[in-house]
């Protein structure tokens, strides 16, 4: 009888183990993978993959299209409640066969094996991840982390600097505490 109670609880114990790293995967973020997205996913795959969740498609014109503002499909992922998950955006426009070509994180429960998420701030980032380079736009400094193939934006105002300036940044500008604006993984 004890014999079955200890197989039992094993059974159990085993069983919400499955079940926590489930869900954790979920949310893990790795180069070429974000949860259950690979760079092999298909764009008609997406309501499989997020069948408990809701996808809001805002597909482009393509080449026929008067609207030159938008350029790419846009696929939100949105969870039950209203929270944006994830903004998807395929290679190919109009093409539901389409792989992926970068996911935007606008989750911080999405983290990478350091436990870089949307909250983190720069020091979290440099000190966990090899930053590749810095590229500055009008609006904000923009990392390149090749490790994981992804893109963090800063605010300039984050820096101390001017909006719309052209003012090159380096990694020993960037203040501790700055925050990020975007994290974008690339699947190419």
């Amino acid at each position: 009888m004890i014999h079955k109670n200890i197989l039992s609880i094993t059974a159990i114990a085993f069983s919400l183990l499955m079940v926590s790293c489930t869900s954790n995967n979920k949310f893990k973020i790795e180069k070429g993978k974000i949860g259950e997205l690979t760079s092999q996913t298909k764009i008609k795959d997406l309501s499989s993959i997020f069948k408990k969740d809701s996808i809001v498609r805002n597909l482009s014109e393509g080449a026929q299209g008067d609207n030159y503002f938008q350029e790419d499909d846009e696929y939100f992922v949105y969870e039950k409640g209203g929270k944006l998950l994830l903004t998807i955006m395929p290679k190919e426009q109009l093409d539901s066969t389409s792989t992926i070509k970068s996911v935007e994180i606008n989750d911080a429960r999405f983290k990478t094996e350091t436990g870089i998420n949307l909250n983190s701030s720069f020091s979290e980032i440099n000190s966990s991840n090899n930053i590749n380079r810095v590229e500055s736009t009008f609006s904000s400094a923009t990392l390149f982390i090749d490790d994981l193939n992804a893109t963090i934006a800063i605010d300039k105002e984050e820096l101390g600097l001017k909006e719309f300036s052209t003012q090159k940044v380096t990694l020993e500008q960037i203040p501790d505490l700055a925050k990020m604006k975007s994290f974008i993984i690339w699947f190419n």
